[in-house]
């Protein structure tokens, strides 16, 4: 009887829950260093109730995007579209067709267009044989253009005020969208490391070749990947929504950029095969605490865009050194 290979990563997942990984130890110390930096740049501001608020909920809607990320990295792809279906679901969503047929509708057609919109670039990637990267752009322009026609580049308000009392309101003083990024980490979270879904993503992203021969039919987990990072997308498109109040073919913008970056300082390889979703959780956070950081500090955003690249820099030359003397250590 054939069996599915093993996935490679669970020892170190159980270590890093017991605080021993050093990779995401050294990522969470660049976490603690900007706290640190908020709360002696604006100590009467930054470890305020009101402003670790602000910091989860403009974390949720980018967080829930790279949770999707880090499945189609790990599985050894890439997915440069996801910043604009994160628009076009938004836009669907909250045309005044959609609007009229009350909440609930609102939020079945944002998490439609999204997942719809994943499997078509799965298919097109594992059945199609196309490049990721030229599937994913393909959607990229036409998921944004799509957008723009639909909303004819105009911004959509939220009229429904069910839907926006659900997303903008709070569950025990928390607010709703802070739980909804909680939900779908820890979701994606059992699913990646608790589940034969998960063994056969880190399977397929470590060798396809293998997998195939073991049994995983690779083609149809490809394309699910793929329609899981879709669907967070449209969860996201929800969040996004409901913080601004409206639809437009602009939400979204470079979230590809920011999803790929978190997942990769939280130290998924691009090559596949391996990644935390803890590790990205936490390079979500240090991007969002940065971006905080700088709001609170009135400093322009050309500088905190040179900070978020050294921040990378310096992630990966962490993650490398501690790989390197992990390596030093097993061979001694």
């Amino acid at each position: 009887m054939v069996t599915e290979p093993e996935k490679p990563l669970p020892a170190k997942e159980k270590r890093f829950l017991w605080g021993a990984d050093p990779r995401l130890v050294g990522l969470a110390g660049v976490l603690v260093v900007l706290c640190l930096a908020g709360q002696f740049t604006r100590p009467d501001q930054f470890f305020t109730e009101g402003n670790i608020s602000t910091i989860l909920r403009l974390a949720a809607a980018i967080g829930v995007v790279s949770v999707g990320m880090t499945f189609v990295i790990i599985s050894g792809g890439i997915d440069l579209s996801v910043g604009s279906i994160v628009a076009l679901s938004s836009v669907w969503l909250t045309t005044l067709a959609t609007q009229s047929y009350g909440p609930f509708v609102m939020v079945v057609c944002g998490l439609a267009v999204g997942l719809g919109c994943g499997l078509i670039n799965g298919i097109l990637v594992s059945y199609g044989k196309i490049v990721p990267f030229i599937a994913t752009l393909a959607m990229y322009v036409s998921a944004r253009g799509l957008a723009e026609r639909i909303s004819g580049r105009r911004t959509q308000v939220v009229a429904e005020t069910g839907f926006l009392d659900f997303f903008r309101g709070d569950l025990l003083g928390i607010p709703v969208l802070i739980w909804m990024f909680a939900l779908v980490f820890v979701v994606g979270w059992i699913l990646l490391n608790r589940t034969t879904f998960g063994r056969r993503t880190y399977a397929v992203g470590g060798n396809a070749e293998a997998s195939r021969l073991a049994g995983i039919n690779v083609k149809r987990h490809t394309a699910l990947v793929y329609g899981v990072a879709g669907l967070c997308c449209g969860i996201a498109a929800l969040m996004v929504v409901a913080r601004t109040t409206a639809g437009a073919s602009t939400n979204g913008t470079l979230y590809e950029l920011d999803a790929i970056a978190a997942v990769v300082i939280g130290g998924t390889l691009l090559t596949g095969g391996r990644g935390s979703l803890i590790g990205t959780l936490i390079g979500v956070l240090i991007f969002t605490v940065l971006s905080n950081l700088f709001t609170l500090n009135n400093l322009d955003t050309d500088i905190q865009n040179i900070a978020k690249g050294v921040i990378i820099v310096l992630a990966a030359l962490l993650q490398f050194r501690a790989r390197k003397t992990k390596t030093s250590g097993g061979s001694s």
